[in-house]
């Protein structure tokens, strides 16, 4: 889930993904609030302080503690095979993949970040400073033009991943732009999202299956 949260577009996404075979969730990172629906057609600057107090509100402990209750959810579900997972997340939820790879590192084979912000803070308990717990793998998808991550992250990040020794792969797509994967976004990029897509798919056929 993304900043302005659950809608049609991303259960669209998750279908995308269970096509291909996978038990798919997609959480409703905002359930202590309420039932949170954002109308993204219509956003403007009244919306965006609305979607940016919820997503404020969440912290990575908080999240920690909901992956693990997504964890234990899947393992109790017949149709769901047991063994590794995977995860992706979209703009917010870039530094929540990090993270879950590094707290549960026995669990999370695989994970996606597309447009992630706040994977390299200063905050103490920002994602980068786990790396070193990680044991599957990473792909790392950014946009060139992206208000929201500065554009000395994505070589930072790539250098402290490969001080780590993680199996990765990381991209800056040329003429993107932040949301660049969301098909209902008009700066929509049908050629970096559905690379994206391939890239994902591929990582999780050699980690997952």
């Amino acid at each position: 889930m993304d900043a302005p949260g659950i809608r049609e577009e991303l259960r669209n996404m998750a279908r995308r993904i269970a096509r291909q075979g996978y038990f798919c969730l997609l959480p409703d990172m905002y359930y202590r609030l309420g039932n949170l629906r954002f109308d993204v057609h219509r956003r403007d600057d009244a919306m965006f302080q609305c979607i940016r107090g919820a997503m404020n509100s969440l912290t990575n402990q908080m999240v920690m503690d909901d992956t693990g209750g997504l964890i234990g959810f899947l393992d109790a579900q017949e149709k769901a095979k047991p063994g590794p997972l995977g995860c992706v997340g979209y703009c917010m939820s870039g530094q929540h993949i990090t993270n879950a790879a590094a707290f549960f590192p026995h669990r999370i084979a695989s994970a996606a970040s597309l447009y992630g912000v706040g994977i390299i803070t200063d905050k103490e308990d920002s994602p980068h400073l786990f790396l070193d717990r990680i044991k599957g793998e990473l792909y790392y998808a950014f946009a060139e033009t992206d208000r929201s991550v500065p554009p000395h992250i994505p070589g930072e990040l790539k250098g402290l991943l490969e001080k780590h020794g993680i199996k990765h792969e990381s991209t800056v797509f040329p003429g993107t732009e932040h949301g660049f994967a969301f098909p209902e976004r008009a700066i929509y990029n049908t050629l970096a999202a559905e690379e994206t897509w391939d890239k994902m798919f591929a990582m999780w056929g050699r980690t997952l299956k």
